[in-house]
């Protein structure tokens, strides 16, 4: 039986926990998804850095799971535009089931291994492309499949996993295994299995996204202004790495259409928009280096 299937010894008597007992039991088994991550924090470093060249050369980053595994690919994936400015066109994911299982689950979809091959070969892969292949079980036939096709196409593969000895980790060039074993409610993988997962794959994104030069310091310097909280935290991050004050650092944001990363080169630099559009480019979109 799967780890992740296997009943929890620790918690047989469950539905006879008083409330107070019921919390303390899901939230510290919580605490096992943070030890599975960084116990793979190896595997997660060396997928970042075969993403990177990748990436850098035009890649894409493409997200392949069912159910709740599928469901946090989208989430990362869409979460990419807001934060960092990357294009929706470079962060795509695939769900079994389609849109649709986003909110209601599709019967027999994730079995369909032929399936999730058509899926993604649908995106017509190249080897610069990067896919994030997501399953707790890490057997799920949709994913295989995926996986499969993945691979033939010359794509990287990275297999996220919540089972030692799983195929999708396996079978991937890059296999991160998140092994949370067995869950408070036995076999339910939204919990701490579906938790590690979202560390790890924002772990992952975060940590190709600053090298890709989408942080200066530890500012999120590149995000994507498309609501009234986000322009002012546009304002913020530029008062603080500029030093201007609030009208210089709002009229400047203004003169660079609010981009916080051309606003503190050209702050910083005594420079117009252009100039410090051109010193990005320059330095591959890092404003470190453009400062220099």
């Amino acid at each position: 039986m799967l780890k992740t299937e296997t009943p929890s010894t620790a918690h047989q008597n469950l539905d006879e926990y008083e409330t107070p007992a019921l919390i303390a039991a899901f939230v510290d088994d919580q605490g096992e998804a943070v030890q599975a991550v960084r116990a793979a924090a190896p595997q997660l470093a060396a997928a970042v850095q075969a993403a990177l060249p990748r990436i850098r050369a035009g890649g894409r980053l493409i997200y392949v799971g069912a159910g709740t595994s599928g469901r946090l690919g989208v989430l990362d994936s869409v979460e990419l535009y807001p934060t960092f400015s990357w294009p929706h066109e470079r962060a795509l994911a695939l769900l079994a089931g389609g849109p649709g299982a986003m909110f209601e689950a599709v019967e027999g979809a994730e079995d369909d291994a032929a399936q999730g091959g058509v899926d993604v070969l649908s995106l017509q892969l190249t080897p610069n492309d990067v896919v994030l292949l997501l399953a707790a079980s890490g057997a799920t036939p949709y994913v295989l499949g995926a996986l499969q096709a993945a691979r033939a196409a010359g794509a990287l593969t990275l297999g996220f996993a919540n089972n030692p000895g799983a195929p999708v980790s396996g079978l991937a060039e890059i296999g991160i295994v998140l092994d949370t074993g067995p869950e408070v409610i036995s076999g339910s993988t939204r919990l701490k299995a579906g938790s590690a997962q979202k560390i790890a794959l924002n772990t992952f994104s975060s940590a190709l996204m600053v090298q890709l030069g989408k942080v200066y310091g530890n500012l999120m310097v590149d995000l994507k202004a498309t609501n009234a909280k986000l322009l002012r935290r546009a304002l913020d991050l530029t008062m603080r790495a500029s030093g201007a004050d609030e009208t210089r650092a709002e009229d400047m944001l203004r003169a660079c259409e609010h981009s916080v990363k051309l606003a503190i080169v050209a702050l910083r630099r005594g420079c117009t928009p252009a100039q410090a559009r051109a010193a990005l480019q320059a330095a591959d979109g890092s404003v470190r280096r453009a400062l220099r």
